[in-house]
């Protein structure tokens, strides 16, 4: 929901105290008071607890009290039990609703402290990446598919050492805390090793004994490393989404590893051991490392985001703006929530 539909409902919901009394009030005028409108009154302080503080229903209470009180005088209600009747409840309505919105307040408060807990929990683990490094312009963006989560397990990172450009980006299987705690091993051990391994071999084995060792095979983590260098960016695949590179000249190009190596995690269990894998990556061009949150985005055909067609979205000046309409882009394919996490870094290859 945009920020303008929800002050548009917002600006509804403030007004329908007001509309159901003028309503009442009209019904009753109009009818008199055989018709027994009078109680109804009560829908006032019922709508006011929907939004704001206890004191918005509260004082939607007193003024219904008083509407209540002027029209069962001018209908004569108080001759009977009727009048007294339709004054309790309202009373009891407003009572009710004050004590759901100071409920609501107090969950609206944890719920804020919550968000706030997050919001330093993804400082933490999911830095701000660098807006450049070196020769290179770079742009991040994460949509998380938990509800108003920040986090959740996919991971990246960017890291200028003197090997070169070190960047990661992964995605852990599952979702949840448990997700995110592997995310965190994984951070941690990138952070700590991309600075003193000689290569993206040695980085990808020491990632393996980390994950390896803190998960003990609960948990794999696809990723793919890159190194940038020299015009030249060298690759290094743990069964993830190929990376996708966007030429000078627009080409499209998604180069596959000789052998994809085991995702981080199952390294244990055998199987080929990574091969690096190199490919030109030179003033304009642009390679965009993503999780199969954005490639397996599915419209309500079932049909998959088409990636490799939507290139002309990062052709903006920005490389943050143009990876941003990139991201609206896949929402609005899905057309509602993500069903799983979406990470995309962009790096681009400045000209000189």
């Amino acid at each position: 929901m945009t920020r303008s539909e929800q002050r548009h409902r917002a600006v509804l919901l403030a007004c329908f105290p007001a509309v159901a009394m003028v309503i009442v009030t009209l019904v009753d005028l109009t009818a008199g008071p055989t018709v027994g409108f009078l109680p109804l009154v009560s829908l006032g302080p019922a709508f006011a607890g929907l939004i704001g503080t206890w004191r918005r229903p509260a004082l939607t209470g007193v003024a219904a009290l008083v509407l209540c009180v002027g029209l069962g005088m001018y209908d004569g209600l108080f001759d009977t039990r009727r009048g007294f009747t339709a004054m309790c409840s309202v009373a009891g309505v407003t009572v009710a609703a004050v004590a759901a919105a100071f409920m609501r307040g107090r969950r609206e408060e944890e719920l804020a402290s919550v968000r706030s807990i997050a919001e330093v929990a993804q400082r933490v683990l999911l830095r701000p990446v660098p807006p450049s490094a070196g020769s290179l312009r770079i742009a991040v963006s994460y949509t998380s598919a938990v509800a108003e989560a920040r986090i959740g397990g996919d991971l990246y990172e960017v890291v200028s050492t003197p090997h070169g450009i070190r960047v990661i980006v992964g995605d852990v299987q599952g979702k949840g805390l448990a997700a995110v705690e592997t995310a965190a091993v994984v951070l941690g051990a990138f952070r700590e090793a991309a600075h003193d391994a000689r290569d993206l071999t040695e980085l990808g084995t020491r990632l393996e004994r980390s994950v390896a060792r803190e998960v003990n095979g609960e948990k794999f983590v696809t990723a793919v490393l890159a190194e940038v260098r020299d015009e030249e960016v060298v690759l290094l695949n743990h069964g993830h989404p190929a990376p996708m590179f966007v030429r000078r000249d627009g080409a499209v190009d998604f180069p596959l590893p000789t052998a994809y190596a085991l995702p981080l995690g199952l390294g244990l269990h055998g199987g080929k051991p990574p091969q690096p894998y190199r490919a030109r990556f030179g003033p304009g061009d642009q390679l965009l490392l993503y999780t199969d949150g954005v490639t397996e985005a599915r419209d309500r055909t079932g049909t998959f985001y088409p990636l490799g067609d939507r290139t002309a979205l990062l052709a903006g000046a920005d490389a943050q703006a143009a990876l941003e309409m990139l991201r609206e882009d896949v929402v609005r394919h899905v057309d509602g929530p993500l069903h799983d996490d979406a990470a995309m870094l962009l790096l681009r290859y400045h000209q000189q």
